[in-house]
């Protein structure tokens, strides 16, 4: 409860305790009653009736004082309460105008010209509520505290001002030493400019002589570039276009075949086992990016058919004297089902120390060409024809054939080199040959000890199917 309140409060009980306390002292005590017996005694006795009514003229006396005082409590104490809601609307007030003194002490936080203002307002609000009497001992000391740390919050921002103004004077020293300073360095400058100008002038003189020299040497080295540049084109042109002989050629195929052992195994009737070996002779060819064995699916234990055969096994170890390893899987071309590819390594045909045959850039730069056998050990000459309405074969002329060494009789899987020992492609019958100027895996089987589960069966009848759908002429 608010000290203020309390003192009026406790005022108006002190008062109502004395004026109850008066009546009490000045009331008479009440008299008794007579019986009618002694009526003549009363009436005989004119000093007791004037003493009663004496008495009574007391009592009404201090009955009208007592209302006299009541009605002067009741107005104190309307007076009180008028007081009491005044100090409350001071108190409302200074706890309002408290508010805008915390509004404008944070204010004064931030700008030092703003708190010196709010201060003589403070001070002047101070003197003013202190004249009227309308703020209580209390809300003055506290109104003079915050007058205190407002004065101490202005001294901090006031010397908070004077090491900012130090420091600005400080900048402004450094900033003289520094004006000093870039005037040196201008003149500095200038001298260093003049100088420049003049070496520049040197430079360009000995740089359009080095122009010069430059010019001379570019053309000259040009003409050497040139020559060389032909030269190693001639060179290349020369080895390129210079046919080998089919003996050479023949040669280079016996020293770089691979052997491929094959092995194959499956169930047959009444859980026997069946099993399939083939061995077939093949090269290592490149298209450009990956590295292959060539081969015809007759060379391998694989027949396409229609029902196609189930095999549970089927591997295979390329090898070349005392190196070898086993391939990892088994595709067969888009271009042609029957040309069969396995994929070597780099790693691998460097091991081998086999040459790897590059498909052949310019299948059409010879019109003769060279057949190998690789399982049947003869080679020969021949000549090819284009087939325009199958851009990805070329047809074996057989009335220009000349056997060489052997029984020459070309057939499906023989080998067909160009003349410069590139690789043109291999048969797939005995008549036409499949170019390998692109080389596209389309069905492909992983190579182990289980591919039950690869249904070779379904794979070999879908590539029969394919090639039964070709031309009469190239199946």
């Amino acid at each position: 409860m608010n000290r203020s309140i309390l003192i009026v409060l406790c005022d108006f009980l002190l008062v109502t305790l004395v004026a109850f306390s008066n009546f009490d002292a000045e009331k008479s005590p009440p008299v008794q009653a007579r019986p009618p017996g002694d009526a003549r005694a009363t009436d005989g006795n004119p000093d007791l009736v004037g003493t009663l009514q004496l008495v009574l003229e007391d009592e009404k006396q201090s009955r009208e004082r007592l209302a006299s005082n009541l009605q002067s409590t009741e107005q104190a104490l309307a007076e009180r309460e008028k007081l009491m809601r005044q100090i409350q609307e001071n108190l409302r007030q200074t706890e309002a105008q408290a508010a805008r003194i915390e509004e404008q002490r944070a204010t004064l936080a931030q700008q030092a010209a703003a708190a010196q203002a709010s201060l003589a307002e403070v001070q002047s609000k101070l003197t003013v509520a202190s004249t009227e009497n309308l703020l209580t001992k209390e809300m003055v000391e506290a109104l003079q505290a915050d007058l205190k740390r407002r004065e101490q919050e202005a001294q901090t921002l006031q010397e908070k001002l004077v090491a900012t103004e130090q420091a600005v004077q400080v900048a402004q020293a450094e900033k003289q030493q520094l004006t000093a300073q870039l005037q040196v360095s201008e003149a500095e400058k200038r001298l260093t400019r003049e100088q420049l100008m003049e070496l520049r002038g040197t430079v360009a003189v000995e740089r359009e002589e080095k122009a010069k020299i430059q010019e001379y040497t570019t053309v000259l080295a040009t003409n050497v570039a040139t020559l060389a540049l032909k030269s190693d084109e001639l060179k290349q042109e020369i080895r390129e276009f210079r046919p080998l002989a089919a003996n050479a050629i023949y040669s280079q195929f016996l020293t770089n075949r691979l052997t491929a052992q094959f092995s194959a195994g499956r169930t047959g009737l009444f859980g026997r086992g069946i099993n399939r070996d083939k061995t077939s002779q093949g090269v290592i060819f490149t298209e450009g990016t990956q590295t292959y064995l060539l081969l015809h699916v007759d060379d391998t234990p694989l027949a396409l058919w229609n029902p196609g055969t189930d095999w549970d096994r089927l591997q295979v170890v390329l090898s070349r004297g005392p190196v070898a390893f086993s391939g990892v899987r088994l595709s067969f071309l888009a271009e042609d089902p029957r040309v069969v590819v396995i994929p070597v390594g780099h790693a691998q045909a460097k091991q081998l120390g086999v040459r790897v045959y590059p498909v052949a850039a310019d299948p059409f730069k010879f019109q003769e060409a060279v057949i190998v056998g690789a399982n049947e050990g003869y080679y020969g000459e021949c000549k090819f024809q284009l087939e325009p309405a199958m851009p990805q074969y070329v047809r074996l002329d057989r009335s220009f054939v000349r056997g060489l060494f052997g029984k020459f009789n070309p057939s499906r899987g023989d080998l067909v080199l160009t003349k410069t020992g590139e690789l043109l492609g291999i048969m797939a019958n005995s008549e036409y040959c499949v170019l390998l100027n692109r080389v596209t895996p389309s069905r492909t089987i992983q190579l182990g000890n289980d591919i039950t589960n690869q249904h070779t069966g379904q794979i070999l009848s879908q590539l029969f199917d394919r090639v039964f759908q070709m031309p009469q002429r190239l199946q």
